[in-house]
């Protein structure tokens, strides 16, 4: 095996060579298991059954999905998709901050972390707290965020929560009091160390001018993240209470979810917060997970391309059967945005973003970009009942309108799934606590091995031919 020739350093750590691919091809060459071991040995991939449905594996107070009521012979019927945080209905909270004029993230973040509504001096408390904990440590931005700044943010903002690790003293203390105190510092820091990130990265690979705001203290989470963001401090109240039902409607989602049910896992290790928050936003990173809605606004910007009339629904349904058939955009054969692994007939976070959707739109003058979005979304349920066999309804997601809703927001690209974190870290907070506080046993699930047994052959005797 021959050495590289390389250039640079980098050239090191990022080219494929002929040599990595010819190793590379041993793997895919005995790597592939047989699939009909699957179904031999009653697999359930992916923690779900033959329906899709997901395995239980533990009990949770936090969250509830409702995707389906029993009949009389105890048959599945779906139905309109529900969700509760810690008992209350989504609706009814989005419903009771909106008609106040209050912003909603905080106290949810209340509510998801100690079960219940808190009062209004409960409430002041709280928010003083998180004002509190909205710093960073002295030169932080300096020393571990302007220097290697990453082309991804969701790697910037991992880095940044391990390395936060070494500024605690009392790191890796898993007691309740310690946890609550590290979520709480996680919570109020995530804008900062999201925005922060973005900031080095459009000054160091764009070129762009480089400016640091510090949050404000009488501002909530939502308008501290756009005055950050923007070099004239500026935002409509419109703006900051929009982003602010986005953070609510994503700050949490039952303990099933890949990144929650990562940070289970993690923190039944009896690891440190700052690790097992670090292990949720590499499995949020993933495109699958927190990354869909960018596919869906990449996805939007491609259709605005290739239908000239965007009124016409006999050509939007066109491209939406080429999406399908693999023949436009990212050849995926998915409409991204629509359909979800756990609501059929609706989802009820798009319905609440939908309602809100117009009025932002009117505001930023993209009202036709808006009735574009409300025409796939009906004619894309039509499209894919009559192309695909599908063991449930589809309907619009949640990443079906955020995308939309961000890029009316100005926010750019890079942060969409990081805002999904800052959001997230809140559940994820609160589902950690509660797998400390009652679960005694490490988590680990049985994978059965298929591998055929081979007599040891010494390398004298291997033939390399």
């Amino acid at each position: 095996m021959t050495l590289p020739e390389i250039e640079t350093i980098e050239d090191s750590y990022s080219e494929v060579t002929s040599d990595i691919e010819k190793l590379a091809s041993i793997i895919k060459a005995h790597g592939t298991i047989d699939q009909d071991l699957y179904q031999k040995y009653k697999v359930n991939r992916g923690l779900r059954d033959l329906d899709g449905n997901g395995v239980l594996t533990g009990l949770t107070e936090i969250s509830e999905i409702k995707s389906f009521e029993k009949g009389a012979n105890g048959e599945r019927i779906n139905c309109d998709g529900e969700l509760y945080y810690r008992g209350y209905e989504i609706n009814d909270l989005v419903g009771g901050f909106i008609e106040d004029k209050r912003f909603g993230f905080e106290e949810t973040t209340y509510l998801l972390l100690f079960g219940e509504l808190p009062d209004r001096n409960e409430l002041d408390d709280f928010n003083t707290l998180l004002s509190a904990y909205r710093t960073l440590p002295t030169s932080f931005v300096r020393d571990i965020i302007m220097k290697a700044p990453s082309l991804d943010m969701m790697n910037t903002l991992a880095r940044s929560v391990l390395t936060l690790h070494s500024y605690d003293k009392n790191a890796n203390d898993t007691s309740i009091d310690n946890v609550l105190r590290q979520s709480l510092l996680l919570i109020a820091t995530f804008p900062l160390l999201s925005v922060y990130g973005y900031q080095a990265y459009r000054h160091y690979y764009e070129g762009e001018d480089l400016f640091i705001h510090t949050p404000k203290v009488k501002l909530s989470t939502s308008e501290n993240i756009l005055q950050m963001l923007r070099k004239d401090y500026q935002y409509t109240e419109l703006e900051a209470r929009i982003l602010d039902l986005a953070l609510v409607l994503h700050a949490e989602h039952g303990g099933g979810n890949n990144s929650t049910f990562t940070n289970h896992v993690v923190s039944s290790s009896g690891t440190d917060t700052y690790s097992a928050v670090a292990a949720s936003l590499c499995s949020l990173k993933g495109p699958k997970h927190g990354g869909a809605n960018i596919k869906v606004v990449q996805m939007f910007d491609d259709m605005k391309k290739s239908v000239k009339d965007w009124t016409n629904e006999s050509e939007v349904e066109e491209y939406l059967l080429k999406l399908l058939r693999k023949q436009a955009f990212d050849k995926e054969g998915l409409i991204y945005g629509m359909g979800h692994a756990v609501y059929s007939l609706s989802d009820p976070r798009a319905d609440i973003f939908k309602r809100f959707v117009k009025q932002l739109s009117e505001e930023k003058g993209r009202t036709e970009e808006y009735a574009l979005y409300t025409s796939v979304e009906r004619l894309a349920k039509k499209v894919i009942g009559e192309e695909r066999k599908i063991y449930k309804g589809v309907s619009a997601n949640v990443d079906f309108y955020s995308g939309f809703v961000y890029s009316m927001l100005d926010l750019p690209h890079e942060l969409f799934t990081p805002l999904f974190a800052i959001a997230r870290i809140s559940g994820w907070s609160a589902h950690r606590i509660e797998e400390l506080n009652n679960a005694s046993k490490i988590i680990r699930p049985a994978y059965m091995s298929v591998s055929p047994r081979h007599e040891y052959v010494p390398i004298s005797q291997r033939d390399f031919s």
